[in-house]
């Protein structure tokens, strides 16, 4: 495996990446400031500010100096990424916290106000409380027969935020509201106690947030579990800080030990989270993505469909041409999540299918690996296949992918065709009295 001997990056557009930067968070108390960059005025800055006391804002160095662009702030697709919206909550709501911000009123009233709104944006959707979680350990989500989620305590922060995260609830400061477990021990022995499990998935926030020290404390103990075919690890630390697989300290140890996997006989499949173009121009990326692969490690790539961020074929086409082009896999288009703010973000599903369809025509067929758009509902992911005509009537053309039923995988179904659903319980069964999971 060569690590240490790639050439030094270049920058976006060719200006020279600072490759040795250190990691410098930006969070609510450098906000006002930041935003001020993106010529918000006094009023603008205090509602988003009453956002972020809401919903998490975390960000990078990396992501400030080098993705976003400033001159089209706050327009701009990154900076929407990262940056909280003044109009992402109801009105009402950001009114009455900016009303208790600009009072200075004790941090305890404002932080009873912003849970209050918290618990109004269905913080833990898809049974993600209590239908994925076993009784006996904590810390991990069942989530189809075969695979199994685990939210390691250490990693369950990121190099910064995305302001549509299905998992805002984890970063909120709210114990009650977060998956964490540092019991390695109780994992393994979940795993041998249900030997269907082949897939374990090392999710958060950001495992990648984790030292190497830290991160093969959770690994190493899998890599006896003969069961296992494969270990994921979902990050999106390649767009965020690819200087994690570069030039941090320890990231040379970190892909030792991605090497370790892969000799163990474990496939390690990189979940990489892309979700506009310009996060992969970089050529720090494309130097970060081959010392991944160089471990034996595959990258697959996912992103929901986001409004006013990459709601646009041509996003799509360029983001799954160049990950091909990269040797990475496109896998999936995700539907935005019903959480969080959800109706800022989310767009509806015929327009979602149109978008997909668009840029799947677009590409080749090394790139028609990927999967959309697709609902991870309570049932399952479910995907949108089409959009038909049946006896005069415009319908949905759906399909589990995956399920927590797995005699429902690959299942077709009909819904009647709404132009303003956006997730399945906008949706209403057709040719049928109900859903097959309502069976």
């Amino acid at each position: 495996m060569t690590l240490l001997n790639d050439a030094p990056p270049a920058g976006l557009a060719g200006t020279p990446v600072r490759a040795t930067q250190r990691f410098r968070a930006y969070t609510n108390k450098h906000l006002d400031e930041l935003v001020a960059r993106a010529g918000l005025g006094p009023e603008a800055r205090l509602a988003t500010r009453a956002v972020a006391t809401v919903l998490p804002f975390r960000t990078n160095a990396y992501v400030v100096d080098e993705l976003i662009d400033w001159s089209a702030a706050p327009d701009d697709p990154i900076y929407r990424l990262v940056f909280p919206q003044a109009d992402m909550l109801p009105d009402s709501d950001v009114a009455r916290i900016a009303d208790l911000l600009r009072q200075e009123a004790p941090p305890k009233e404002i932080q009873r106000a912003a849970h209050e709104v918290r618990m109004k944006l269905n913080p833990h959707p898809a049974g993600q409380m209590d239908l994925n979680v076993p009784d006996e350990m904590q810390g991990i989500q069942h989530k189809y027969r075969e695979t199994v989620l685990f939210f390691p305590k250490q990693g369950q922060t990121c190099h910064a935020y995305c302001t549509y995260c299905f998992r805002w609830a984890q970063f909120v400061g709210e114990p009650d509201l977060k998956f964490a477990s540092d019991d390695i021990d109780g994992l393994v022995e979940y795993l041998v106690a249900h030997p269907d499990v082949t897939s374990v998935l090392i999710t958060g926030g950001d495992p990648m947030i984790m030292g190497e020290t830290v991160l093969k404390r959770y690994i190493e103990p899998l890599l006896e579990l003969p069961q296992l075919e494969s270990i994921r690890i979902g990050s999106k630390a390649l767009a965020y800080w690819p200087q994690r697989f570069v030039t941090d300290p320890d990231a040379d140890a970190t892909l030792r030990l991605f090497e370790r996997v892969t000799k163990a006989g474990k496939n390690l499949a990189f979940m990489a989270h892309f979700s506009h173009p310009r996060e992969m121009e970089s050529q720090l990326v494309s130097q970060a993505v081959r010392r991944i692969q160089s471990t034996g490690a595959t990258i697959r790539t996912q992103a929901p469909l986001i409004r006013s961020i990459n709601d646009n074929p041509s996003d799509w086409s360029s983001m799954w041409r160049q990950q091909h082009a990269m040797g990475m896999i496109p896998y999936y288009m995700f539907v935005e999540r019903d959480t969080g703010p959800q109706d800022y973000f989310a767009v509806p599903l015929g327009r979602a299918y149109e978008i997909f369809r668009d840029a799947y025509t677009s590409v080749s067929g090394l790139c028609r690996t990927v999967r959309g758009p697709s609902m991870s509902a309570t049932p399952g992911k479910v995907c949108v296949d089409g959009v038909t005509e049946i006896n005069g009537e415009r319908l949905f053309m759906l399909r589990l992918i995956q399920a927590r039923d797995a005699s429902l995988v690959g299942r077709p179904f009909f819904a009647h065709y709404d132009p303003e659903a956006k997730w399945l319980s906008d949706l209403k069964p057709a040719l049928a009295d109900k859903f097959p999971f309502e069976e």
